[in-house]
């Protein structure tokens, strides 16, 4: 595909990929947060994806799921800049994928601090500003300003002088959020931020992920097993598996007919007063009860 010729790809990816919302469906590559084109991605001879079209639009709400080991991380690593497509681009508000762009930010999975670590919440959401930068750092009125309002925008204000290891799973995952949405990034990447939280903190770290991305246009790509806690806020789903993908919205993707065609062996998915039961998976998990296995790729 012609680099010169970008609106033309991008207005063809958008009319590729099935199922593409109204508000996604006009994306061209001048307003595209996100523009994969053929893309794909293999290690040796096993294809996790291949032929990937799709453009993720300004405060599009982007769901992505699979079984283990079908490259939802790696999709991640490959627009963080970390991880090279086999084939294929990849854009980011327009450019070339590169590490350490302004324009993203990204919650990694939950993983604990050490319980004597003597680094603060505050100090924590400050390296979203600043923790890019080398040698010493000169915290003025301006820093400490955005600091304690990105500490509100989530919730933390109450423990904002707080060390890290002291605070709960989620309150930790608060503060990745606010780290993540210090830049006020154009793209929000998200890898499994759900994983091991509450149901009272899953609800709250989706609404305020769901709450940038109102405000700000910032658009969401949302790694998860379990689509349910973020069921209300998903425009998109991108479900992968077997070397396979499909796009849509949940309705059209998360049936019985497309992920048993997916899986080649039947699949039953269950809507139960709005949440979705999906079982006979052959990984014998469920996107009910959400049996994680933790890192992925």
């Amino acid at each position: 595909m012609s680099e010169a010729e970008p609106e033309q790809a991008a207005t063809t990816a958008a009319a590729a990929v099935a199922g593409t919302s109204a508000g996604a469906a006009a994306v061209t590559a001048r307003a595209a947060a996100i523009e994969l084109r053929r893309a794909g991605l293999s290690y040796g001879d096993r294809v996790l994806w291949e032929n990937l079209d799709l453009s993720v639009a300004p405060g599009e709400f982007l769901a992505v799921l699979g079984p283990n080991g079908s490259g939802k991380t790696s999709l991640l690593r490959v627009l963080l800049g970390l991880q090279p497509l086999t084939t294929g681009t990849a854009l980011i508000a327009g450019q070339r994928v590169r590490t350490g762009s302004r324009h993203i930010g990204y919650i990694p999975q939950q993983k604990a601090f050490r319980a004597g670590s003597p680094l603060r919440a505050r100090d924590l959401v400050g390296l979203g500003l600043d923790g890019h930068r080398w040698g010493i750092r000169l915290r003025g009125r301006a820093f400490r300003q955005r600091v304690d309002e990105l500490l509100e925008v989530v919730g933390a204000s109450a423990y904002a002088d707080v060390p890290v290891g002291m605070l709960s799973g989620g309150e930790q995952q608060r503060l990745r959020a606010a780290q993540a949405l210090a830049t006020d990034p154009q793209v929000l990447l998200c890898d499994e931020p759900l994983l091991s939280l509450d149901l009272h903190h899953q609800q709250a770290v989706s609404a305020l992920i769901d709450g940038q991305r109102r405000r700000s246009g910032t658009a969401v790509v949302f790694v998860t097993h379990e689509i349910n806690p973020i069921i209300d806020y998903v425009d998109r789903v991108l479900y992968l598996a077997g070397g396979q993908f499909r796009v849509g919205t949940p309705e059209e993707v998360m049936t019985t007919e497309v992920l048993s065609d997916m899986y080649g062996t039947r699949v039953r998915v269950i809507r139960n007063e709005g949440r979705l039961v999906v079982v006979g998976l052959p990984d014998a998990t469920t996107h009910e009860h959400g049996q994680h296995e933790g890192d992925e790729d």
